[in-house]
């Protein structure tokens, strides 16, 4: 498999983006952002991504903000929510206007995660 696929990966937490890279370096081209905000900035500049993951809880803008404003800019790009919570109202209604694709649970499973990347984007 190679890694020709780019996805943005955004939280709020240091090393949870350390180990996202690490697990995901192998497969894909993977960019990091620490807030929506700088998650935005890299979409602007980074026209090779397709697919984004963010973190529900940040601190300023959550993960469904960033994405509704993301998504707005950017409607190509495929969206999931990661988040170490139950499902929230706000994670159902991003799924059933189809602001995003799906979630996750944290602990991320590596193998769940690849598996819906692939799919989305026709490669398994």
């Amino acid at each position: 498999m190679s890694n020709d696929t780019t996805l943005l990966y955004v939280d709020d937490e240091p090393l949870n983006l350390q180990l996202f890279s690490y697990n995901f370096e192998k497969k894909f081209t993977v960019k990091t952002a620490e807030s929506g905000n700088a998650g935005l900035e890299i979409l602007k500049n980074e026209s090779a991504i397709s697919v984004v993951i963010s973190d529900m809880k940040m601190p300023g803008m959550n993960g469904i903000e960033f994405i509704k404003e993301a998504k707005r800019q950017f409607p190509d790009i495929v969206f999931f929510i990661l988040t170490g919570y139950d499902i929230s109202c706000e994670i159902e209604s991003a799924l059933k206007e189809q602001l995003i694709l799906g979630y996750f649970r944290k602990p991320f499973n590596i193998k769940e995660i690849e598996e819906s990347i692939q799919e989305v984007l026709g490669k398994n």
